[in-house]
């Protein structure tokens, strides 16, 4: 079976060309690693390898030239229920100096998940010094809607993204964690210049709330923008531009319906006091991890947003126009016929893509 998965991407890729613009690049692609769980999260690593999670619970590490894998020891408990699990990984800014990697899953408390962000490092194949920086206070009875995305900016803050885990007050209720994205200094603790560190209704680390479930987060370092994405509904996916302090919505606003009935979720689609996203999808494409495109080996591609497409299945391309509003939408590789779950760029402008059938892309010219 592996095998002849691996021969029908071999032969839908030769075809891929034709699903580009004229102008583009052809693709060469490639099957890093298969037959793992749902690899949720990816980092390069400086020394040619991969690390990456998996959402039942393993960190793997593929040295991407020998494409040879194992697994990585030192994990704490993981909750590895429906959504919940081990999520993102990424390396520390200052990864250098410290070795730190950054890490967010599922923490068990009581009973309930917990969005949790950890940092710990690599010791051979060994996590040591392992650190639960924040257990986010945002756990419920329900297994679903945990965010648990990461990203840095370039003033030594981390960003967490929290699902409102099912709850949809929670997105609007200030004093939880839920349905919200964070900002945190390096060792967990709120930046002290956070836009509601003072006020007593808030919890200090929040940076902008009302969002149902942010599977994306992507922090440009050349513009200082904070993009995210996250599922709607019935309809109603959003990307969106974040800011600190803002309210994106839901569940008072909302493009999406009901699962049980016609009626739209909320009061309507836009409100004065709420940021609207840049980009809307209707019917929902399960919208994953989100980077914006800053290599040169696919010039026609610089500066667009790439989302992979959970239900959907493809990997959604969409240009921006200056005021950095959508200003089109591209669909690829569906013919792939695999839940996109991640993505990242390497330093030659090379995309790597995770897949829900356990498989690691590599795309490059």
């Amino acid at each position: 079976m592996k095998h002849c998965r691996h021969l029908f991407i071999a032969l839908v890729l030769s075809f891929s060309n034709t699903a580009f613009s004229a102008g583009e690049t052809p693709l060469k692609i490639e099957v890093i690693a298969s037959d793992l769980g749902v690899p949720w999260g990816m980092a390069l690593m400086p020394d040619n390898k991969l690390l990456l999670t998996q959402r039942h619970g393993e960190l793997t590490l593929v040295d991407l030239k020998s494409k040879e894998s194992h697994n990585i020891s030192g994990l704490p408990a993981v909750r590895a229920q429906r959504q919940g699990g081990l999520f993102d990984v990424v390396l520390s800014p200052d990864f250098k100096t410290t070795s730190w990697i950054y890490f967010s899953y599922a923490k068990n408390v009581d009973g309930q998940g917990a969005t949790t962000l950890a940092r710990a490092k690599l010791n051979n194949n060994t996590l040591t010094d392992w650190q639960d920086l924040l257990i986010s206070q945002s756990r419920t009875k329900k297994d679903y809607h945990y965010g648990g995305r990461i990203a840095f900016d370039n003033n030594h803050h981390v960003f967490l993204s929290v699902g409102e885990r099912g709850i949809r007050s929670n997105a609007q209720n200030r004093l939880n964690h839920a349905g919200s994205i964070l900002r945190l200094n390096l060792d967990g603790s709120p930046a002290e210049d956070n836009p509601f560190i003072d006020d007593a209704n808030s919890l200090p680390e929040i940076w902008s709330y009302g969002h149902r479930n942010p599977q994306g987060l992507f922090f440009n370092h050349a513009t200082g923008l904070l993009w995210e994405s996250e599922h709607g509904p019935r309809g109603g996916d959003e990307i969106n531009l974040i800011k600190a302090g803002k309210n994106y919505g839901w569940p008072v606003i909302s493009y999406g319906k009901e699962y049980n009935s016609p009626r739209a979720v909320g009061e309507g689609t836009e409100r004065a006091d709420i940021e609207a996203p840049i980009k809307v999808y209707i019917p929902s494409i399960a919208t994953s991890s989100i980077i914006q495109y800053s290599g040169k080996v696919f010039p026609v591609w610089k500066n667009n947003l790439f989302v992979g497409a959970l239900k959907a299945q493809h990997l959604n391309r969409i240009v921006l126009d200056k005021d950095n509003h959508a200003s089109g939408e591209f669909r690829h590789f569906s013919s792939v016929q695999a839940r996109i779950r991640n993505i990242v760029e390497s330093p030659e402008g090379w995309l790597y893509l995770a897949t829900d059938q356990g498989e690691i892309l590599l795309i490059k010219p």
